[in-house]
C-alpha cells in the first residue's frame, strides 16, 4: 500500500516536471505584440541643431561668392566709422588725450566717472599707438571654436598687425591653427577676477601667462565699469613691478561709447558690444586689409555641420544678455559681402592669402 503510494506520488511529480516544462517553453518562445522600436541613431546632419541647417545654409549663401575686396566700399564704410569714432585718436586713453583732472564718464555707468590723478595718469601710455600709422594687413582674431583644427595659424602669423581677444591660449597644440604672433590683445577683467583672483594674492602666474604674448599692447577696458578700474589699475602695477614686456593701455570710455551709438545707426541693437566686434571696428580704421578669424556664433561647423564647442580651447557659454552673437555676425557678414573685410570660415590651405 505504502510503496503504491509512493509510486503515484513520483509519477505525479514528473507529470507536473513536464507540464512545466511545456508551459515555459511555451512562454519564452511566444512574442507580444507590440509597436515596431524606433531605431536609434546618431543626429542626422541634415537637422544637428534644431533647425539651424536652414539659417547656415542662407548664411554660407551670402558667404559662398568668390570674396573680392571692393575698395570704395572699404573706404566709404572707414570713413563713416573714423568721422563717428576717431578710433585713430581717441580708442586708447594718452596722457595728450586725458590730462589730470579730466572727468572720464564710464561708458557701462553713465552716471559715475572719475576723475583723473596724477596717479591714475601716471598709468596712461604717453603717445598713442596707433595715430598716424596704417597697417596694409591685420588679422583680428576671435575665440570661436570654428578654430579648432582649422590649420590657420600660418595665415594668421602673416598678417602685419595681429589683434587677440580675452588672453586666449597659444601654445600646447594651439599654435598650429591659431598662430603666435600678437601685437594687440584685450582682458576682460572678469577674467583676470576668476582666473587670477583680482591679483589681490600672487601676481607671479598672472606675469607668467603673458610671456606667450611678448611685448603686445594689452588692452584693458578699465573705465567701462566702476569694478574693472581697481583690477585694472593692478594690471599696470604689476607688468611695471615685474619688468614685464607686455605695454598696458586702457579703453577710452569715450571711444566705446561713440562706436555703441555708430553701431545702433547700423542698427544693431544690444546692451554691450562685444569685444570682438569693437576689434574688428577699430581694424578697419587701422588697417587697409582686414581678415577675421574664429568669428561663428553658431554651434555646428558651417562646412558639415560637425559640433563646436564655444571656443577653440573651452565650450564655456557667454552671457548672451550682453552680447547678440548673430546679430553682430550678420553685420560682419555684409561687410565681407561688399568686400570691406573678409570673414575666414572654414580650414585654411598652405599658402591660401
Amino acid at each position: 500500500m505504502r510503496g503504491q503510494l509512493l509510486r503515484s506520488l513520483v509519477s505525479l511529480m514528473i507529470t507536473l516536471l513536464c507540464v512545466g516544462t511545456l508551459l515555459t517553453t511555451l512562454i519564452c518562445n511566444v512574442q507580444p505584440q507590440r509597436v515596431p522600436a524606433q531605431k536609434k541613431s546618431a543626429p542626422q546632419p541634415s537637422d544637428p541643431c534644431k533647425g539651424c541647417r536652414q539659417i547656415i545654409d542662407k548664411v554660407l549663401q551670402r558667404y559662398s561668392p568668390t570674396w573680392k575686396r571692393q575698395e570704395d566700399n572699404y573706404q566709404k564704410f572707414r570713413s563713416q566709422l573714423s568721422s563717428k569714432c576717431h578710433g585713430f585718436d581717441k580708442a586708447i586713453i594718452t596722457q595728450a588725450n586725458t590730462p589730470v583732472g579730466h572727468k572720464l564718464v564710464y561708458d557701462g555707468e553713465k552716471r559715475r566717472s572719475l576723475q583723473v590723478t596724477r596717479e591714475v595718469f601716471s598709468t596712461f601710455m604717453k603717445e598713442h599707438p596707433f595715430s598716424n600709422k596704417t597697417w596694409d594687413t591685420c588679422a583680428v582674431v576671435g575665440n570661436g571654436g570654428i578654430l579648432t583644427n582649422s590649420s590657420c595659424g600660418q595665415m594668421i602669423d602673416s598678417a602685419q598687425f595681429v589683434i587677440r581677444c580675452n588672453l586666449p591660449p597659444l601654445q600646447n597644440g594651439y599654435e598650429k591653427h591659431v598662430g603666435t604672433k600678437t601685437d594687440l590683445v584685450t582682458a576682460n577683467p572678469s577674467i583676470l577676477m576668476e582666473k587670477y583672483g583680482a591679483l589681490m594674492g600672487r601676481r607671479r602666474p598672472f606675469v607668467k601667462s603673458l610671456r606667450s604674448y611678448g611685448d603686445s599692447l594689452l588692452l584693458l577696458p578699465a573705465f567701462s565699469y566702476g569694478h574693472n578700474t581697481p583690477v585694472s589699475l593692478r594690471v599696470a602695477y604689476t607688468i611695471e613691478d615685474f619688468e614685464s614686456p607686455t605695454r598696458p593701455i586702457f579703453f577710452n570710455p569715450e571711444y566705446l561709447q561713440s562706436l555703441a551709438v555708430f553701431w545702433r545707426s547700423q542698427g544693431l541693437r544690444e546692451v554691450r558690444l562685444s569685444t570682438g566686434i569693437i576689434m574688428a571696428s577699430l581694424a578697419l580704421e587701422l588697417c587697409s586689409n582686414v581678415h577675421l578669424y574664429g568669428f561663428w556664433p553658431f554651434s555646428n561647423h558651417p562646412h558639415g555641420l560637425r559640433a563646436l564647442t564655444n571656443h577653440y580651447y573651452d565650450n564655456r557659454q557667454v552671457k548672451k544678455k550682453f552680447h547678440a552673437m548673430p546679430a553682430e555676425f550678420d553685420h560682419l557678414l555684409r561687410l565681407h559681402s561688399e568686400g570691406a573685410l573678409r570673414l575666414h570660415l572654414g580650414d585654411c590651405a598652405p599658402g591660401e592669402k
